[in-house]
C-alpha cells in the first residue's frame, strides 16, 4: 500500500503562533525531561532548525555570554550564527545545570544526543496533552519559523539567510502564503 501524502494527513505544513504556544506549554509540563523537550522545540521553532540539526547541537556552538548560537545547517544549506533571545539564554542556562558535563545540548540517557525519532516521539506525546487537531511533525517547526517571519513583514532575502536556504525559491513559499499581504484589500460589497 502506498504511503499517504502529507495533504491526506493535514491541510497545511506549518504551525501558527497560538499552536506553538500550546505545544511549548504542554512540553514544559510533561515527562522527566520536560525542560530538555521544551527547549529543543523552542530552538527548532525560533531558529528554523531541522530535527537533525537540533539534536546534534553542541555546547561549543553556544555562547551564553554573547547570546549567540552557531547553526551548522545540513542538506546543503548555509550555516551561520543567530542571536539568542533572553528566554532562550535562560532556558539554555537551566539546561546546562540539569545536564552538566555533556557536550550535546539535548543528551540521551546514554550520554549521546537524542535521536530525531526521539524528538518525534516527544512531539507525539506532547501533542496528546493539547487540544490541537492537526497531525504535527518536527519539520513543521522550521516552516512555522519561515511563516512567522514572513507574516512579520521581513523581506524574503533576510528570511532566506536566516533559514540558510541557498536557493530563494525555497524561501518564496513562505512569502507566497503570507495572508498579511492581502490585509489592505477592501471590499465595498
Amino acid at each position: 500500500m502506498p504511503r499517504k501524502t502529507n495533504e491526506e494527513y493535514r491541510s497545511r505544513e506549518y504551525l501558527r503562533p497560538d499552536e506553538l504556544t500550546e505545544l511549548l506549554q504542554a512540553a514544559s509540563a510533561r515527562g522527566r525531561h520536560q525542560h530538555r523537550d521544551y527547549t529543543i522545540l523552542l530552538l527548532m521553532y525560533r531558529h528554523g532548525l531541522r530535527v537533525s540539526e537540533a539534536v546534534t547541537l553542541r555546547w561549543d556552538a553556544i555562547s551564553l555570554k554573547s547570546g549567540s548560537i552557531y547553526i551548522k545547517r545540513l542538506k546543503g544549506s548555509d550555516s551561520g550564527e543567530h542571536p539568542l533571545q533572553p528566554d532562550e539564554v535562560a532556558a539554555l542556562e537551566q539546561l546546562k545545570q540539569i545536564y552538566p558535563g555533556t557536550k550535546f545540548l539535548f543528551p540521551s540517557e546514554r550520554g549521546k544526543h537524542i535521536s530525531p525519532d526521539a524528538v518525534r516521539k516527544v512531539l507525539n506525546r506532547t501533542l496528546e496533552l493539547t487540544d490541537l487537531e492537526i497531525k504535527v511533525h518536527p519539520h513543521m517547526f522550521r516552516h512555522a519559523c519561515g511563516y512567522f517571519l514572513a507574516n512579520k513583514g521581513y523581506n524574503t532575502r533576510r528570511i532566506q539567510d536566516y533559514l540558510g536556504h541557498r536557493n530563494i525559491n525555497y524561501t518564496e513559499l513562505y512569502t507566497k502564503l503570507n495572508a498579511n499581504r492581502f490585509k489592505d484589500f477592501t471590499w465595498d460589497v
